[in-house]
This record gives structure tokens, C-alpha cells and sequence, in this order.
């Protein structure tokens, strides 16, 4: 009876706690359910994956992001890695409900027995929802929603997609996440060539990745994944013969980095900061691939052409003496493990590297690099180094290694044809940018000689005073105003004086002045004389306006008749686009680098939508200027101001078929095929063409195109050659372009065409006040002279090195002339009709109605035979 009452007692008791432990488990579960989020939207959850920028022929050019992760589908991780993790992290996956009370059991058992509650029994579902959802707090109520979200997910999610959200987003430590990137990180391999022995590896790791790293902790890491392999023998997932082969196999482990196809800093920093602007923070972590408007081709190219010239200018303006010295001759020479302490604060560039000389003799010094190797370095190495005494001074070529280096200096050493030389680190910078004229497809663009010295990119943010090379859009204007490649300029000095000031006397360079030249020798020889009376011609505000149509800003142009000269200041990529302008046609296209960006899965999330110069468009020019008039007052003007003598102004005067639009009449019209209008579109608003702004007419960009080619080709008998000569290499006729130096040599530029390609070079100092300065240079001869630097022998080198590449496989291109060209044979000296052809005769290229009407005069011996056949004794 008493035994009744105590086992009802204990009835009543035991109901009493189900029944209170269900109110608290259900007051627990609404009170812990509150603000939890909704495990549905982990069926579009996007992981955190680095960027990956591209270039246009998908190469990756650089990664943005602390967290390296290749997502996967659940189909492509391997079978192995799915045992071995859940062999490792919970064995009863498949038969649990989110929440494994067995596995909580053996924790709390575990925990009893080794007084310490190292286990706390989470499933990977449970790890899942702790790493989406919750923070990493030990706490009662924190395993409680874990627990209820763990339980949701089971609800709205299969067993395949939980395993592989945990595969794709936990930590295996060096910066990888998710088994994919791990896979590389660790082995260089993908999820699919994974051996048992790897995969076991791997699966260790999530518990504890910084403890178990096998790059720093290699034995924790193979006892940890022998520990792996024996659970993986014990759940039936691999054979007593796969697990001793898999634990007999060493750890080969190594870190490897995601691999950069080329370099291209200035390119990744451009596409980084367009993504963040666009998206913000999310830029490093949504895993977009954002793919370049350049190729591996033309960034190379352009790379190796910048740095062998400015490497070679270097090199003219000799050695300017070790990095630093770390002991004397006198002194103590100091221990390989100190020099290699010191070595550790320096960095290679580009192929230049740190070193100290240990040894040095007459004809040979030994010198110790970063990674402890022992180089030698012979007088071959050493003999290019006169010393520098400043920027127009070198001293004479030395004659002994021991004359250059000495053990004890810190240098700059690099391998070249199977032996070290000595180098340094060049002073100078320099920029090349390249882009498609039709559409402004950046093609390469080089910021600097290397972007870990600098990250400043040239290319788009040094503003540097242009020179000579504004010329072509001067002459532009002046065309537009009336004169032609035939009108003749005095290219005779000038002076001006104002009152209260010093004289102005523009100057060419080299100081030859030749008379009364044509236009267009003026503009090949780059005659700065001729160039001031062109400006003063068609008047300063004029010029500066006119300049704004090729998109140059208007407050970087100066408004006084340096402007002639390049006194204006604009950047790389600026005159690019202006070059662009004269290549295609005349119409200002937008360079762009992005062309497309994708999410990781895939899809186009934006495409760029480029100006087009638009060839298939037919031109109709607005109705005011369809018709040239002649402003007789402006020609009065330009023939004043020309510089011509009398009796030439006379020749001027009576050509009375110079046409003098209107500058503010409107530019022309574009007018599609089918005769509707062609205007510019706004690319977020329809996927059909977006049409470059026809900003100059298509008949003056023809001749200022082919005007440019004459800087390379000179005069066709050899007459005269002009500035940009040693371009014929490329031994193409559709190319052009134009040499640019500023007073002192402060700024070289070189700026051309080549099929649809244009390329702007600009190489100086980053202190604007310093000069290029002059050089000794070797002839084959082995004689030496000195020489200035300037466009022509410093620029357009380059120019030239990037050019020949990427023309290599693109024909030659005949450009089309527009209908209202016409070609005129001229006298090669007065610039008029010529009567027959010969050597002094040429044909030139006129706006019809623009040619000349008068026929020069023809001198045979001391007779003068007019038009009209009559002849008169000059004496």
C-alpha cells in the first residue's frame, strides 16, 4: 500500500515535470523565437566572394576581398569530401532533424567524463544556422535559437542543399572559405582531383582552422587528419586498404594564391573604384566579375614597352649610386643573416631586385640577393654606368667593376641574357594609354613604371602641359576657318614686346627657319613660328573655344598665344580622346574600361552601352554651312596675319576660295540609312546604338588625318622629313601621329593612329619642375654625342615598341574620302596650282571649292613663263 502511494507520488511527480518542462519548453520556444530571421531566404543566400576582375579575354588581372571562395553546386563537391566531412562533423546527418539528441547525449557523456564541455553537439545544420544567422556567443539562448533555426531549415531546405551552403561558407583557414577555394588555397587543385588523404585534410580543418593550419602547424594538421581518415574507416566510407594508403601519404600542402595572368595594377584599381562607387562594400563580397575592356596582348605590350624606355632612358643619364651603404671599407663586413634582415625590408620591381655586394674586385663583384643565392656580376654588367652628375652631365664610361660597386652598398641588380647587371630604380615616369577610336575601347593603359612605388596613375590624373602635340587641333581650327594644307606661313622668328613686360620670342626647335612654308610642312616639321601665326591667324578665344569640341576641359586651356606652343595642360587619356577624334572622323567617342560585369553564378547584370563614331551614317550638314560662303573681311585678316611677305600676301588676296564658316553654326547632323535622325541615346534607356557626337566635319578630319601621316612620311621626294620619322620601322602608310615637348623638356609626349587604334605616350618627371635634360648616346660607330630628350627621340620610342605588336595582324587601312575632297596637284613652294607634274609638284587634299584658283609661276633659267604661256626676261 505504501509502495502505491509513493510510485503514484512519483506519477504525479514525473507528469508534473513533463507537463512543466512542456509550458517552459513551449514559453521558450515562443520567447526565443522572436526576431529570429526566416531560414527561406537562405535558398537565395549569396555567399561572400571576392571580386574578380578580368580582362576582355577573360585572364584575371586581380582579386578584390578578405574572403577567398569559389562557390559550388552541390553536384560538383566530390563524394569524398562529402564523407569526410560528415564523418568528421556528423555522422547521423542524414537521419536527424536538424537537432541530433544522440549526438547532444555523447557530448554531455564526453563532457562528464573529461570534466570539460569541449563538444557541444551542433550538427552541421545547427553550424549553418549559427554562421548566417547568429553571433558566435556561448551562451544558453544562443544554442536555443540555434537549435529552432536549425529544426526551420530542415523544414525548408533538403539535406543537399544544407551540406552544401556549410561546404561553401565555412572557415578553412589562410583567408579560404568553402571547400573550393580550400582545395586551391592548400593544394592547387579542384574539388574533383582531390585525393582521400586531401579531402580528410580539409575536413579537419573548420574545427579549429588557425590551430590546425598545415602551412604553420604541419604535424597538429596530420594528426588531426589521420584522426579524419580513422572516422571515415570507422562510418564504412573508404576500406581498411584506402586508409592505410591515405595515411601513409604526407601532407604535400603548399600555399597557393589565386593566379594573376598579368600584370595590370592601374587597370584593377580603375575597375575597383568604378565597382565601389557602383556597389559600395558589396563590391568585395558579392563575388562580381567585372570584365575589362582590355586584352593580355595589348596590357602586356604596353607594360614591357613603358618600362624598357624608361628603363633605356635610365640608363643615358647614368648611375646615380647604390640605394644605400651598409658598411665601409673600413669597417666590419656584416653577416649574411644581417644583410638578408636587411635585404627583408625591400621588394623587387618589376624584374629589379634588392642585393648587396659582399666582394668586389677590377672584374668581377659578388653580391647576395633576398632569397640568400650569391650572385656575380661582371664588368658586361657594370659598364653602362657613367656616373650621373645631373640631368644634362654624365660622366665618362667606366673601366673597372670596383670603379662602380663596392662591397658593403645596397643595389639594384637584374638578369638579363643569362647575367647579372647593375640597375636602379628609374627617376623618371611615363604613361601609355591606348584606345579603340570607334568606340573608346580602352585597349591598355599603364599608369606609372610600377604601381608598388607609386599607385598615382599618369594616365588619368597627371595633368601635364601638352606641347607641340596640341598643334594638329589648332590647325583643325584654322582649317575649319579658312586655310588649307597648301595656305603659306612664314616660318620666320618673332618677337613680341609689351609694355611693362619681357619680350616674347617663340622659338622652333631646332632654331631653323625656312621662309614661307605650306601649311602642312609646318605642321610635320612641328614649326612653332608657323604654329603662333596660325593661332594669331584665326584669333586666341577662338582656338581655346574650338578645342573644347574634341573634349578637352575648358579650364585647363589657356587663353593666350602660348596656347600655340602647348602651354595647356591636360592628361594622357584626355589627348587620346582628342587624337581619337581626328582617326575616326571626327566624332568624340567616351573611353571606357568596363564592359560588362557578371554575378559568380553567372548572368549580365551590366553592359556597357559604347558611342559609336557612326560610319554608316550618311552626314548631312546643317543648312547654314552646307553652303561656304568666303567672309572676305576674315580673309583679310587670316592673309595679314599670316607673316607672308607682300608680294605672297598678293598671291593670298587674289585666291579668293578660302571658306570661312561660321564657328557657331551648329556641328553636322547625323542622319541613320533609313534617313531618320541619329541622336545620341542614353544607354539605360534602349539597347540600340548610342552615337559619338560628330563634333568636327568628316572632309577636316580626312585632311588633319593625313595631314598627321606626313609627320612619319615626310615629303615624298625627301625634301624635308618630319618629327616622327622613325615610325616608317612600322613600315605602315595608314599611320600618323605627333611628337610633343614642352619648354625645357619637361614633358615628352608622342600621340598617333594606327588603323582604328589610337595611342598616347607621356614620359617625365613627377616633379613638374625638373627637366628631362640631355644625354650622351653611342652610336654603331662607337662614337658618342649628346643629345636632348624630347618627343621624337624619348616618346615616341615607345610609341613605337607597343604599335608594332599590336598592328602586327591588322591590315593596312585605306581611309575613305569623303565626296567633298577633292586632290589638287600644287607647287610644292608657293602652295598654288602647279602646271604639270614633276618634283615640284605635289597633290594635296582641299575641301572642294577650297583649292587653289591660281597657277604658280614657272622659273626656267631667267625667264618667267605665266599661265598663259608668256614669258619674260627676270633680268
Amino acid at each position: 500500500m505504501k509502495f502505491l502511494k509513493v510510485l503514484k507520488f512519483l506519477l504525479k511527480f514525473a507528469i508534473g515535470c513533463i507537463l512543466s518542462g512542456m509550458v517552459v519548453a513551449i514559453a521558450g520556444y515562443y520567447y526565443y523565437s522572436q526576431d529570429l530571421p526566416d531560414v527561406v531566404q537562405l535558398k537565395d543566400v549569396r555567399l561572400q566572394t571576392p571580386m574578380q576582375v578580368l580582362s576582355s579575354d577573360g585572364e584575371l588581372i586581380a582579386t578584390f576581398g578578405e574572403r577567398r571562395r569559389i562557390p559550388l553546386k552541390y553536384e560538383d563537391i566530390p563524394p569524398v569530401v562529402l564523407q569526410a566531412v560528415i564523418a568528421t562533423e556528423d555522422s547521423r546527418f542524414y537521419d536527424h532533424f536538424g537537432v541530433d539528441p544522440v549526438g547532444i547525449l555523447r557530448a554531455m557523456y564526453i563532457g562528464l567524463k573529461n570534466r570539460s564541455f569541449s563538444q557541444g553537439g551542433s550538427t552541421i545544420t545547427q553550424q549553418v544556422a549559427k554562421n548566417f544567422f547568429l553571433t558566435p556567443e556561448k551562451s544558453i539562448g544562443r544554442k536555443i535559437r540555434e537549435m529552432i533555426l536549425a529544426i526551420r531549415m530542415e523544414k525548408e531546405l533538403s539535406k543537399e542543399e544544407i551540406i552544401a551552403l556549410y561546404l561553401n561558407m565555412i572557415n578553412f583557414g589562410s583567408r579560404a572559405y568553402g571547400v573550393g577555394s580550400a582545395a586551391y588555397t592548400f593544394f592547387g587543385k579542384q574539388p574533383n582531383e582531390l585525393t582521400i588523404s586531401e579531402a580528410a585534410l580539409l575536413a579537419g580543418l573548420p574545427n579549429a582552422p588557425s590551430a590546425y593550419n598545415p602551412i604553420y602547424h604541419p604535424d597538429r594538421a596530420l594528426t588531426r587528419r589521420n584522426w579524419v581518415l580513422h572516422r571515415m574507416l570507422d562510418q564504412g566510407f573508404i576500406d581498411q586498404q584506402q586508409y592505410e594508403h591515405a595515411i601513409a601519404e604526407p601532407l604535400n600542402v603548399a600555399y597557393h594564391v589565386p593566379k594573376i595572368a598579368f600584370s595590370a595594377p592601374y587597370v584593377a584599381e580603375m575597375a575597383r573604384q568604378f565597382m565601389y562607387d557602383k556597389f559600395g562594400e558589396q563590391a568585395y563580397t558579392d563575388g562580381y566579375k567585372v570584365y575589362t575592356t582590355i586584352s593580355k596582348l595589348d596590357q602586356v605590350t604596353a607594360t614591357n614597352a613603358i618600362h624598357d624606355q624608361v628603363i633605356n632612358y635610365d640608363i643615358r643619364h647614368g648611375y646615380r649610386g647604390p640605394e644605400r651603404t651598409l658598411w665601409k671599407a673600413d669597417e666590419a663586413a656584416w653577416s649574411e643573416d644581417k644583410i638578408l634582415s636587411a635585404l627583408g625590408n625591400y621588394m623587387c620591381y618589376n624584374e629589379l631586385c634588392p642585393a648587396v655586394v659582399i666582394k668586389d674586385n677590377d672584374t668581377q663583384a659578388t653580391a647576395l640577393l633576398s632569397d640568400g643565392k650569391k650572385i656575380q656580376i661582371s664588368f658586361d654588367g657594370v659598364k653602362w654606368a657613367r656616373a650621373y652628375i645631373n640631368d644634362n652631365q654624365q660622366g665618362p664610361l667606366p673601366t673597372t667593376v670596383s670603379s662602380v660597386i663596392k662591397a658593403g652598398q645596397q643595389i639594384w641588380v637584374k638578369q638579363q641574357d643569362n647575367q647579372w647587371m647593375l640597375a636602379q630604380i628609374p627617376s623618371i615616369n611615363g604613361s601609355l594609354v591606348s584606345i579603340n577610336s570607334d568606340n573608346g575601347q580602352i585597349r591598355a593603359l599603364v599608369g606609372g613604371f610600377n604601381y608598388n612605388i607609386s599607385k598615382f596613375n599618369r594616365a588619368t590624373q597627371a595633368i601635364r602641359q601638352i606641347g607641340s602635340t596640341i598643334k594638329p587641333f589648332i590647325y583643325t581650327a584654322a582649317l575649319d576657318k579658312g586655310l588649307t594644307m597648301s595656305t603659306m606661313l612664314n616660318d620666320a622668328p618673332i618677337m613680341r614686346t609689351n609694355a611693362g613686360s619681357d619680350a616674347w620670342r617663340p622659338k622652333n626647335s631646332p632654331p631653323v627657319y625656312q621662309g614661307p612654308l605650306r601649311l602642312r610642312v609646318g605642321l610635320s616639321m612641328s614649326k612653332n613660328v608657323m604654329m603662333v601665326r596660325t593661332l594669331r591667324a584665326i584669333g586666341v578665344d577662338y582656338a581655346a573655344t574650338y578645342l573644347e569640341r574634341f573634349g578637352f576641359p575648358k579650364d585647363n586651356i589657356s587663353r593666350h598665344e602660348s596656347l600655340a606652343l602647348g602651354s595647356a595642360s591636360f592628361t594622357p587619356l584626355q589627348v587620346t580622346r582628342a587624337y581619337a577624334v581626328l582617326a575616326n572622323g571626327g566624332y568624340l567617342v567616351t573611353p571606357y574600361l568596363i564592359d560588362r560585369i557578371e554575378y559568380s553564378e553567372g548572368g549580365v547584370i551590366y553592359q556597357h552601352a559604347p558611342e559609336i563614331a557612326c560610319h554608316d551614317c550618311l552626314i548631312e550638314l546643317a543648312d547654314e554651312n552646307r553652303d561656304r560662303q568666303v567672309n572676305l573681311d576674315n580673309v583679310e585678316n587670316v592673309i595679314q596675319s599670316s607673316g607672308a611677305d607682300e608680294p605672297e600676301q598678293s598671291k593670298l588676296k587674289a585666291d579668293d576660295s578660302m571658306l570661312l564658316p561660321d564657328p557657331s553654326i551648329p556641328f553636322d547632323r547625323l542622319i541613320n540609312p533609313d534617313g531618320s535622325v541619329a541622336q545620341a541615346i542614353d544607354e539605360n534607356k534602349t539597347k540600340g546604338p548610342v552615337y559619338a557626337p560628330h563634333v568636327i566635319s568628316s572632309d577636316i578630319a580626312f585632311i588633319i588625318k593625313d595631314a598627321l601621316k606626313s609627320t612619319i612620311w615626310g615629303d615624298p621626294n625627301g625634301l624635308w622629313t618630319g618629327t616622327a620619322w622613325r615610325s616608317k620601322s612600322l613600315g605602315r602608310k595608314d599611320i600618323g601621329g605627333k611628337t610633343g615637348t614642352t619648354n625645357s623638356s619637361k614633358d615628352v609626349w608622342f600621340a598617333g593612329f594606327g588603323a582604328n587604334i589610337v595611342t598616347t605616350v607621356w614620359l617625365g618627371f613627377d616633379d613638374h619642375r625638373r627637366e628631362l635634360g640631355k644625354a650622351r648616346r653611342d652610336t654603331l660607330s662607337n662614337n658618342s654625342y649628346i643629345a636632348a630628350e624630347g618627343g621624337a627621340v624619348t616618346a615616341n620610342p615607345v610609341w613605337n615598341d607597343y604599335m608594332s605588336v599590336i598592328l602586327k595582324d591588322i591590315p593596312q587601312q585605306q581611309d575613305i574620302k569623303p565626296a567633298t575632297v577633292i586632290s589638287v596637284l600644287i607647287d610644292k613652294k608657293s602652295g598654288l596650282l602647279a602646271t604639270q607634274p614633276g618634283n615640284d609638284a605635289i597633290m594635296e587634299y582641299f575641301i572642294e571649292g577650297t583649292e587653289p584658283t591660281k597657277y604658280a609661276t614657272k622659273e626656267v633659267g631667267t625667264k618667267v613663263t605665266d599661265e598663259n604661256g608668256n614669258t619674260s626676261e627676270l633680268f
